[in-house]
């Protein structure tokens, strides 16, 4: 009796074989083609980038709560969490970003053309602010920080929550394993649409804004984006080089592709979590570590941040004609760091803490609320890039600081990459 010839592969099947990277890609030149070809349709597709995003950013927070909570009570004694290593890092390579923001806009000073009308906000007056505003946001309501997506908040009370759940009973801490496994299979679903919410993105963005309005600032582009990747391809295999000792670059190029790509068409390290906390699965990695480090690194970890106010910040000195000596440079460098670890905390991000930089040149706040005008300009690359190197190296410290205490790791085969 001959047995039935298997049934041929469904089109569903043979998409679901194709690496989600080729899918995103797929989806890029799908969307600029449609934006180029047909833009009044690219516009109404655009619903469908809005819908990827949303849905990213409405199951991080209540995932980040869960899976703080669940690796807390469920954490062995005596086992290392590894988050100080990683908090060193992310510390290390924000200040490392600041300084070659600096180095650039002293090597190519960049003027701007300060036309524009100020931008609508009010930005924190000093540092000591915005540390303020980040440690209020660690203890407001849990419910208002779920809602408002507060990570340092979430954390806050997925820490408290976790600790408390310790000497609950086992049965009690298995179901909140079992929700934060069931969120991580949601998340796995969302991502799965990535190809046609990056598609939506690509088309929506080149219709609406297109390219035009960046032509104007291309010299303070190359400067920014250039020092943002100095800092993704020199700067951060130096850090992780130094800490694992091996070649950094296979995890280097593994993170950017499967985390920076996401990042950069979402444009939020917060719809990124998500992503993140995937890869690091796959990685292998201490789930006691990223659980906590990602969420975290989300919301202070922010090398592009501080590259954008410095830079920014150097190139309405320089329009002005400010003299900028040495030591006021190095003070920037700090400053654009403490100020980019909160830039979080502050509506419009990193921008609207260009004022706070601004002011160490005496450049008025009606003078600087123009710089960060010429910031939304040129946003549409700026901030993409911005979150892209952010959200990798979120991924990038944490794999680093676990794999310099784990040999297994470090002699793994080369990191799968993302599953079908």
């Amino acid at each position: 009796m001959t047995s039935p010839e298997p049934s041929a592969p469904t089109l569903w099947t043979r998409i679901h074989r194709v690496p989600l990277v080729l899918q995103i890609a797929a989806g890029m030149l799908l969307g600029i083609v449609l934006a180029l070809v047909w833009p009044a349709a690219a516009r109404s597709v655009a619903l469908l980038g809005d819908v990827f995003v949303m849905a990213l950013k409405s199951v991080a927070p209540v995932l980040v709560l869960v899976l703080v909570a669940a690796s807390i009570a469920s954490h062995k004694r005596g086992h290392d969490t590894r988050i100080r290593p990683v908090l060193l890092l992310y510390m290390l390579g924000t200040l490392g970003a600041a300084l070659i923001g600096v180095a650039a806009s002293f090597l190519w000073p960049t003027t701007l053309a300060l036309t524009a009308p100020a931008a609508a906000g009010a930005p924190p007056q000093a540092v000591g602010e915005v540390l303020k505003n980040l440690l209020l946001s660690a203890v407001t309501n849990p419910v208002k920080a779920l809602l408002d997506a507060n990570y340092i908040g979430l954390l806050a009370w997925g820490v408290a929550l976790g600790v408390a759940l310790r000497h609950a009973r086992e049965s009690t801490q298995q179901v909140l394993l079992d929700g934060a496994d069931a969120l991580s299979k949601v998340v796995h679903w969302v991502i799965r649409l990535a190809p046609l919410g990056i598609f939506g993105l690509v088309a929506g963005t080149l219709a609406t804004s297109g390219f035009d309005a960046l032509l104007g600032y291309t010299r303070l582009l190359a400067v920014i984006v250039g020092c943002m990747v100095a800092v993704a391809l020199l700067l951060n295999p130096l850090i992780v080089w130094l800490k694992t000792r091996r070649n950094p670059y296979p995890l280097v190029f593994t993170c950017l592709r499967e985390s920076g790509v996401t990042a950069f068409f979402t444009r939020s390290s917060a719809a990124n979590i998500p992503v993140n906390l995937a890869l690091c699965e796959r990685l292998k990695l201490d789930e006691d570590t990223y659980s906590v480090s990602i969420p975290l690194g989300a919301t202070i970890n922010m090398a592009g941040a501080a590259i954008t106010i410095s830079v920014m910040s150097l190139a309405a000195a320089h329009t002005l004609g400010v003299r900028v000596d040495f030591g006021t440079a190095l003070l920037l460098s700090v400053v654009s760091t403490l100020a980019a670890c909160g830039a979080s905390g502050v509506a419009g991000g990193s921008l609207l803490l260009i004022p706070l930089a601004c002011s160490l040149f005496g450049i008025s706040n009606d003078i600087a609320m123009q710089v960060v005008a010429v910031g939304f300009i040129i946003g549409v690359l700026q901030d993409s890039a911005e979150t892209a190197l952010n959200s990798s190296t979120d991924v990038l410290c944490t794999a680093a600081a676990c794999m310099a205490e784990d040999e297994i790791l470090l002699d793994a085969a080369p990191v799968p990459s993302r599953e079908a």
